[in-house]
């Protein structure tokens, strides 16, 4: 018997992602939490690339242009 399981595959919740990112995004968790486990420990280890890629992230999931790591729109 055999099961697949497809983790990170769920699609991401917009409000979610954004209020992460409001209050942690200069740690990058809405990056781990989107699958963007890469820019999620740039961020980690520059303070969201010194708050500059902290406030375009926040714009991008506030106006719905933000995807996930597989491409997918926030639902």
């Amino acid at each position: 018997m055999s099961t697949s399981m497809n983790y990170g595959t769920a699609k991401k919740s917009w409000i979610g992602t954004l209020l992460l990112c409001f209050f942690l995004g200069f740690l990058g968790i809405h990056r781990f939490y989107t699958g963007h486990v890469g820019l999620g420990i740039v961020y980690l280890l520059t303070v969201g690339f010194f708050g500059i890629g902290w406030f375009i992230d926040f714009l991008l999931i506030l106006f719905g242009a933000f995807k996930d790591a597989n491409g997918n729109k926030l639902g």
